[in-house]
């Protein structure tokens, strides 16, 4: 886990993204944002989401559709650097 004072979406705060993980990376797993990420059960699903394998390795449960989001194009393009 990463802190950071600004992912430049403050609309949809709190905002968290989940990396894949090397093994999901190599199966071709992207970073996720989820938004409005504010009560214990939307933590709780996150949380038992990456302990299974999070991105590229698992599907995440289908109530975090509803907090996913693309983050901003400028955003994007400066953790592709």
């Amino acid at each position: 886990m990463r802190v950071t004072d600004c992912l430049d979406a403050c609309e949809r705060a709190d905002v968290v993204v989940i990396q894949p993980s090397a093994t999901g990376r190599r199966a071709g797993g992207r970073p996720v944002w989820l938004g409005l990420v504010n009560d214990r059960d939307a933590t709780v699903d996150i949380a038992a989401w990456v302990a299974r394998g999070g991105p590229g390795v698992t599907d995440p449960p289908g109530i975090l559709d509803l907090y996913a989001f693309s983050p901003p194009r400028r955003v994007r393009a400066e953790l592709d650097e």
